[in-house]
């Protein structure tokens, strides 16, 4: 189990900003372009998130889903004037709110070697079968 440093922590806190970050300009142009709007801000939900999980680990993923999860869901209320960046009524709200929980949370819980920079084993050579030719 890896250990919590003060590092991790403010990288936690980096990825969060982050999070926010990507939550509310997901939020904001997810309906630009029906329906490449909404697959593009999945997108960079993705990015960001193995972005998050290959840097830092799972505790910065973590730090990058809470802000998103904020961003996302204080942006869908109403603001001041009344209006809806994510309407209830409509698809594409609904599979930006919960698409980006999702894709953020598969991130997080992927398996750690789908992220690791230690290359994988390699095979040694098969012995040869017959004797060298040169040999005594």
């Amino acid at each position: 189990m890896p250990t919590i440093t003060p590092r991790s922590v403010l990288r936690a806190l980096g990825f969060l900003l982050l999070g926010v970050l990507v939550g509310a300009v997901g939020t904001v142009t997810h309906r630009s372009v029906r329906p490449w709007g909404v697959v593009v801000c999945l997108l960079l939900v993705l990015a960001a998130s193995v972005t998050a999980r290959a840097a830092a680990g799972w505790v910065a993923s973590l730090g990058l889903l809470v802000g998103l999860f904020a961003a996302v869901q204080v942006l869908s209320t109403r603001g001041p004037g009344g209006d809806v960046l994510v309407p209830a009524d409509g698809a594409i709200g609904w599979v930006w709110a919960l698409g980006s929980l999702a894709v953020a949370l598969a991130v997080a819980v992927a398996p750690r070697a789908w992220f690791s920079d230690t290359p994988l084993r390699r095979r040694r050579a098969p012995e040869p079968l017959l004797p060298a030719a040169d040999a005594p």
